[in-house]
């Protein structure tokens, strides 16, 4: 040491110096984060300028950086809510969701790197006890889950929007009822099944039987204007030709013209 110029340690000194001032301001951002500024001299939070993106920066080492995911997440959700008439429905939901970009100080100085748990479940939560208590089991559990998802997340993004969370996305993954609930409601599903089937069955008798009726009718109809047309001149005609084919046969026979009962021939066979 003491063949060191005098210069080598205070150069020595400052190097280390340096050095650790820029690990102590150099901040790297990750893919999918953005990062928000805090100026311990400069009045806190920067909300008036853009977030800082993704790559490498340098940074007072007296200020801090707070660094938040701004991809799309998801959060689960596992909730007991009441139906409309006051029974226990289990409601399991995933919801999709991302910090506003372009509000993203705002969000960490009104409701810091917790807004999750501050803000977005609890909404998600009184959006879906309002939503479920509209709805009676029955209805929950055949045909409104399409309803209830939609309704659940217009009701949570009414909440969330001024609250600098852009919600993407509510799913209803599972409503569990009751099993008594569940299982008289899957008896009375199936005994409306059993009677629509019934009354479908009855229809197609009903269409089978005035089918045979408007066939019956057609049939009866067209006797009667048979009947109507078929004077006494033509049924005599009608005899006389079926004779005169029946003359031609070589069987034998005695035609006797006539001496029937309308004047028709009478045929006499030998056999």
């Amino acid at each position: 040491m003491d063949k060191l110029p005098k210069i080598a340690l205070p150069v020595i000194f400052a190097l280390v110096l340096v050095i650790i001032l820029i690990s102590k301001s150099a901040v790297t951002i990750g893919s999918g984060e953005a990062g928000v500024l805090y100026k311990t001299f400069g009045g806190g939070v920067v909300t008036d300028e853009p977030p800082l993106g993704e790559g490498f920066h340098i940074v007072a080492p007296w200020n801090k950086v707070f660094v938040y995911e701004v991809r799309q997440q998801e959060v689960y959700e596992k909730m007991k809510v009441l139906s409309s008439n006051g029974l226990d429905i289990q409601l399991e939901a995933s919801t999709w969701f991302q910090p506003k970009y372009e509000d993203l100080g705002k969000l960490h100085k009104e409701k810091s790197e917790m807004y999750k748990e501050r803000i977005l479940l609890p909404a998600i939560r009184s959006a879906a006890r309002s939503v479920v208590g509209r709805y009676t089991p029955e209805q929950l559990y055949s045909s409104k889950r399409d309803a209830i998802q939609a309704e659940i997340y217009e009701e949570t993004k009414k909440i969330v929007d001024g609250q600098y969370i852009q919600l993407n996305e509510i799913l209803v993954r599972d409503v569990t009822l009751p099993n008594t609930i569940k299982e008289a409601i899957e008896r009375k599903l199936k005994q409306e099944q059993e009677s629509l089937e019934y009354e479908f069955r009855l229809v197609t008798a009903s269409k089978e039987a005035e089918k045979v009726r408007i066939e019956a009718q057609g049939k009866a109809d067209a006797n009667k204007i048979l009947s109507a047309s078929l004077t006494d001149k033509i049924l005599q005609d009608k005899g006389i030709d079926a004779t005169l084919e029946l003359a031609k046969s070589p069987n034998a026979k005695v035609v006797v013209v006539g001496s029937g009962d309308s004047g028709l021939p009478l045929i006499l066979g030998n056999n």
